[in-house]
C-alpha cells in the first residue's frame, strides 16, 4: 500500500487554490461587477450573486398597487435577478471551476428557453 503524504497533498491543494484565485480575479477584472437585474410593472431590482439587493427602483404607478402586491413583485423579481446573477457567475468562473463546483455554490447556467435567461 502506498503512503499518503498529507503535507504534500495539502501543498498541492493550496497551490491549485492560489492559481484558481489569481485566474478568477483576472476574469472579474475583465468582466466587471457581476449583477443580476430584473424589472416588471414599474419595479426594477439589481442583486449581487447570492441575492444581496444592490439596487431597487419603484415607479409611482407601482406604488399604487398596494404594499402586499409590491412586496410580492419585488420578491419575484429578486429571485429572477438572483438566478441571472448566478448564471453570469457561472459564465465568468466556468474556465476556473468545474460545473459541479459552480452548481454547489449556487451558480447554475440557465438554458436558452428559461424565462429568466432573458435579460432585461
Amino acid at each position: 500500500m502506498a503512503e499518503f503524504d498529507v503535507g504534500l497533498e495539502a501543498a498541492r491543494i493550496a497551490d491549485a487554490s492560489a492559481r484558481a484565485g489569481v485566474e478568477a480575479s483576472a476574469r472579474f477584472s475583465r468582466s466587471g461587477p457581476v449583477v443580476g437585474k430584473a424589472e416588471s410593472h414599474g419595479v426594477a431590482v439589481s442583486v449581487a450573486p447570492g441575492g444581496l439587493l444592490v439596487g431597487l427602483a419603484i415607479s409611482r404607478s407601482a406604488l399604487r398597487s398596494g404594499s402586499d402586491a409590491l412586496a410580492s413583485l419585488i420578491m419575484e423579481l429578486s429571485g429572477r435577478a438572483t438566478r441571472r446573477a448566478g448564471d453570469r457567475m457561472n459564465e465568468v468562473l466556468s474556465p476556473v471551476l468545474d460545473q459541479d463546483q459552480l452548481v454547489s455554490l449556487g451558480y447554475e447556467r440557465l438554458t436558452e428557453d428559461d424565462p429568466d435567461a432573458q435579460y432585461s
